[in-house]
């Protein structure tokens, strides 16, 4: 199966937006459950449970994490470059929290002590909401640019700081970010807890979703007036990949651009929309399954809103917009690209299909009482 340059390109650009979506309808709810567990478990019992609702499946959804790290080292290996040499203490923090979170799951109940569990909800609260915020944070800086220098060695050179990311519109991104995973984390607790740990889950996912859709709102007009990049001229889409070689032009609210051209793009973000929406109202009439079905719509739509707006820029530059990197310029060899598609036509449904299998298998509810009668066995 040889596909041409040009859709190889295309095709890479939807198989790392899926590879994110899955991380974040997966891995993204369970750092969710992890930042509403102090909320919503007010007892050591309730807290268990909350945690026995992701405790079969929270290693194996980092499967998401890890394979959309190597697809974008693999596919677009100067994006790579410069978003580990810009974001290399961000990136740091990010895996120090995480630290957090295996020991968290693992040990909490091995001790029987308040002080040590109580010492690591809050290291799950913070592994999960710094991850959480981090990435927010780094998409909303997209949309800004970096300020990053490509030599004509393809040396990649950072120029900015980490506290430069911590900018107020990239710090709105970042509660985008916190906002979708707790109200998607609070459908799955309505769904998989019962009594007032259900009752509360629902409740604070209630919350989630009304501050998400003002925030979301907020960034999409924010967005709307934020300068935004446009290539005038590029050579073929065909021809080998040199970043140098594009003539780029910034001008005011030229993120939106693509909605105009491609009127059919605005599906993503009313879908966003919609979908929470639909969760708040399934939640609030008892139905969480709908709701959790609406809630992983709402971060597809988010997630597509985000690509689909930068399309086809994936790291522009706020130093030089001409060699911003683009799903044209930014990529692997067209052998490269081609060995790598039929891997993950190979492996990709092999991770949908255990992972679907493992939720069918294990799916029940997890109530306090079974908790409290299971004490060593669960977590």
């Amino acid at each position: 199966m040889i596909f041409d340059y040009e859709t190889l390109k295309m095709l890479w650009w939807l198989i790392i937006g899926v590879l994110l979506i899955g991380f974040a309808i997966t891995d993204g709810m369970d750092m969710g459950v992890a930042m509403l567990l102090r909320l919503v478990g007010k007892t050591d019992s309730e807290r268990r449970t909350v945690i026995n609702t992701i405790g079969p499946h929270w290693d194996g959804n980092q499967v998401w994490f890890i394979t959309a790290g190597g697809a974008l080292f693999a596919a677009w290996p100067m994006v790579y470059a410069a978003a580990f040499s810009g974001f290399y203490f961000a990136m740091m923090l990010v895996l120090f929290a995480l630290f957090f979170r295996p020991l968290g799951f693992d040990y909490r109940s091995k001790v029987d002590s308040k002080r040590w569990r109580n010492n690591w909800d809050w290291g799950l609260l913070a592994g999960s909401a710094i991850p959480a915020l981090v990435f927010g944070v780094a998409f909303g800086n997209l949309f800004l640019g970096v300020p990053f220098n490509i030599d004509n060695l393809m040396r990649v050179s950072y120029q900015g700081s980490f506290f430069g990311l911590l900018n107020p519109f990239g710090l709105l991104a970042g509660l985008v970010s916190i906002t979708m995973l707790i109200a998607h984390a609070g459908m799955w607790l309505q769904l998989r807890t019962a009594d007032a740990v259900a009752e509360r889950s629902g409740q604070y996912g209630r919350y989630s979703l009304i501050v998400f859709i003002i925030l979301f709102a907020g960034a999409g007009f924010w967005v709307a007036n934020l300068t935004g990049y446009q290539i005038v001229s590029m050579p073929d889409t065909q021809s080998h990949a040199d970043p140098l070689a594009k003539v780029v032009t910034t001008a005011q609210g030229a993120w939106l651009s693509n909605y105009s051209e491609r009127p059919w793009t605005m599906t993503f973000p009313i879908l966003a929309f919609v979908m929470a929406l639909s969760a708040l109202l399934f939640s609030k009439l008892n139905k969480p399954a709908l709701g959790l079905i609406s809630t992983s719509l709402m971060l597809i739509g988010v997630i597509m809103t985000a690509g689909v707006s930068l399309f086809p820029f994936i790291m522009p530059s706020s130093n030089n917009p001409n060699i911003s990197l683009t799903i044209w310029d930014a990529v692997s060899s067209h052998k490269t690209l081609n060995v790598m598609f039929v891997a993950v036509c190979i492996f990709v449904p092999l991770i949908l299909t255990y992972t679907t299998w493992c939720y069918v298998k294990m799916w029940r509810r997890v109530t306090v009482e079974e908790i409290e009668n299971n004490t060593h066995g669960s977590y």
